[in-house]
């Protein structure tokens, strides 16, 4: 299992100096999300600030772009990386993309399905110079003129890696993606019993095989070996957990565990405008079940446990931002676990 690191909110004015050093510490690949900036310009200035580890979007929000534009920065940064670029994707809430990108939203899977073969297609028009002919339900790409044509990357087109949640995404990663990003809420559980199966029973109906299918987890870790910090962070993550789990697209992985009635006071919390109480709803029993909690050398032993066997990739997800030489300690001792 490769340990990355993971950027949530950092700017591209500090990323790519925590690239360097992440590099310098050893993390096997380099992963910034799409909340407070972009993260294709992050990743710019970490891909040229290292030569080692992988570069991925740990999402890009795809459905606030059309397939060309995606197709295009996808490229670049395989060529500024010199290959080591991975496009992870995910839909968003519909709320976000019809309401802070002002874009349309329909079907998110079907119109997911035809994304990612829009960007093959493009990919494909950009290495052999043929024509571009994808004419789709959702998507329409039929223009690619000499000038606007890049032309073959030399480290061929990045592997793409879909986030999902519900069954329809996750058999549309097995079926067409190279990996699949589980949400920070999944549990070993939920792995065993609900999503590698989903993943497998796709790829062979796809005539494919799960070698070298990559899943990544980003757990959420509540870790220091300062008391006052680690209640500081457990709080945080009772917060993490609280928010996700009053979204009603993330009630499976709750009701898998038995949690419905928590479910439900959530939703009743959350509709009465209560949400500063809704972590307290968050029990012991509820945080150990979807954060890593505890010291770090504790930390890491639970999470081997937890995912070791499972992913082939793993990043920690914290609220709060921390640097890599922040987070080392907890890298050091999972290191130490893997070994």
């Amino acid at each position: 299992m490769r340990i990355d690191f993971h950027g949530i909110t950092a700017g591209p004015e500090i990323f790519g100096d925590w690239a360097a050093r992440a590099e310098e510490l050893g993390y096997d690949s380099i992963w910034l999300s799409e909340t407070q900036h972009d993260p294709f310009v992050g990743l710019t200035a970490a891909a040229l600030r290292t030569t080692r580890p992988s570069i991925r979007t740990g999402l890009a929000v795809v459905f606030a772009r059309n397939p060309m534009t995606t197709a295009m920065l996808a490229n670049d940064l395989q060529l500024v990386s010199r290959g080591r670029f991975a496009l992870g994707i995910g839909s968003q809430l519909q709320t976000h993309i019809t309401k802070r990108f002002s874009m349309p939203w329909s079907s998110p899977a079907p119109r997911m399905r035809e994304y990612i073969l829009a960007l093959r297609a493009i990919w494909e028009c950009f290495a052999t110079d043929g024509r571009l002919r994808f004419r789709g339900e959702f998507y329409r790409h039929t223009v690619m003129s000499p000038f606007f044509n890049p032309g073959p990357n030399p480290y061929g087109p990045p592997p793409i890696l879909l986030a999902g949640v519900g069954p329809m995404m996750t058999r549309l990663a097995g079926e067409l993606a190279d990996g699949f990003l589980a949400h920070i809420m999944t549990t070993r559980k939920a792995l065993e019993e609900v999503t590698l199966p989903t993943l497998r029973q796709a790829r062979e109906a796809a005539g494919k095989s799960m070698d070298g299918f990559q899943v990544h987890v980003t757990p959420i870790v509540a870790v220091s070996d300062d008391e006052r910090e680690l209640q500081a962070a457990i709080r945080r993550a009772k917060e993490s957990i609280a928010y996700y789990a009053s979204i009603p697209s993330y009630a499976p992985v709750l009701e898998l565990h038995g949690m419905g009635a928590l479910k439900e006071e959530l939703y009743r919390l959350a509709g009465a405008g209560r949400a500063a109480e809704m972590p307290d709803a968050v029990d012991d029993s509820v945080l150990e079940t979807f954060a890593i909690v505890g010291g770090f050398k504790e930390a890491a032993v639970k999470i081997h446990e937890r995912f070791g066997d499972l992913a082939t990739s793993l990043a920690f997800f914290q609220s709060i931002e921390r640097s890599p030489d922040e987070i080392q300690p907890l890298h050091e001792a999972l290191r130490g676990q893997l070994s």
